[in-house]
């Protein structure tokens, strides 16, 4: 029996949203028009930056990397969700439900790490205006582009050596709709501590020292942008980063949330409603507020969208 009882399941059930069927078909209806939206977003954002040649700039690369990385990022969450909604089959294999971990891990990781770096970016272009085009060369934002991808495949590599020997037994329900951390350690049977404190470790060093290069720059921003002597240059200084400065308050706002603590959050059945917040709300706005906000951008849509 102790045998049986140390043996892995083959397969999960994601509880996901348990409602009634009416109301099933209207969140997969809802969920669909939203990955379908953010999709077309993104690729938009992409194709935008790639043709026009006046936003070849490191800012814009970074925005395209984003774009990129969140196309993937609701990818990896939504079309399994919906393939619940629809066939009602909520199974997914213990394979596909580390495989799931860890590129979900990975995109988290380094959307954190890139946001710091764009962070950086407008840091160097509003405080260094005379530097920065010798800094920011081509090589070095394609650096620290691979740099940010590289974190967040390393770091989830890390999280998931530590998750993927646990134990899990004869519990096979995941109160969730996707495989994420704190589910999985909450229903393993056997010890999770030295995998929980490695994904703490792990969780505040890809957090905080982002969250940390974030905030320094920001500081150095509004003091510079605060001695522009004509009230139109401010604005203009600050204009080129409100966009960046609205993502990170709310990407981090929402993972904050259910990254700190991530084995407490799991009893709480509203973190699958924080989680819908940045699997796939935070994604579909990313793009309208670089669009809406951004001046340079609006044109260039406006220029492609013409042709």
């Amino acid at each position: 029996m102790e045998e049986t009882n140390q043996t892995n399941v083959r397969f999960f059930i994601l509880l996901g949203f348990p409602t009634s069927s009416e109301l099933q078909v209207l969140l997969a209806a809802l969920f669909i028009f939203a990955y379908l939206l953010t999709l077309m977003e993104n690729v938009i954002i992409i194709a935008v930056i790639w043709v026009n040649n006046n936003l070849h700039k490191p800012m814009y690369f970074f925005l395209g990397n984003l774009s990129f990385l969140e196309v993937w990022y609701v990818t990896i969450i939504v079309p399994k969700m919906l393939a619940g909604f629809m066939t009602h089959d909520k199974r997914i294999s213990f394979q596909g439900c580390l495989t799931q971990l860890y590129f979900f891990v990975t995109f988290v990781c380094s959307e954190y790490i890139l946001l710091a770096v764009m962070a950086y970016d407008r840091y160097l272009a509003i405080c260094n205006p005379l530097r920065y085009p010798m800094i920011m060369t081509n090589d070095y934002c394609a650096q620290l582009s691979a740099g940010c991808w590289m974190c967040g495949l390393i770091t989830s590599a890390v999280k998931l050596s530590f998750i993927g020997r646990l134990k899990f037994c004869r519990i096979d329900e995941i109160n969730h709709y996707f495989c994420d951390i704190s589910p999985l350690l909450n229903i393993s049977c056997t010890d999770s501590s030295t995998a929980e404190l490695a994904d703490f470790v792990l969780a505040l060093m890809v957090i905080m020292v982002p969250l940390c290069i974030v905030v320094m720059s920001y500081i150095y921003i509004i003091s510079t942008v605060l001695r522009i002597p004509s009230a139109q240059g401010r604005k203009k200084a600050f204009s080129t980063c409100s966009s960046h400065l609205t993502v990170v308050v709310l990407f981090y706002s929402t993972t904050l949330f259910t990254y700190a603590r991530p084995k407490a959050m799991y009893a709480y059945n509203s973190n699958k409603l924080v989680s819908v917040l940045y699997t796939t709300i935070v994604p579909l706005l990313n793009p309208l507020i670089y669009c809406f906000r951004n001046k340079e951008v609006k044109n260039a849509l406006r220029k492609t969208l013409s042709i």
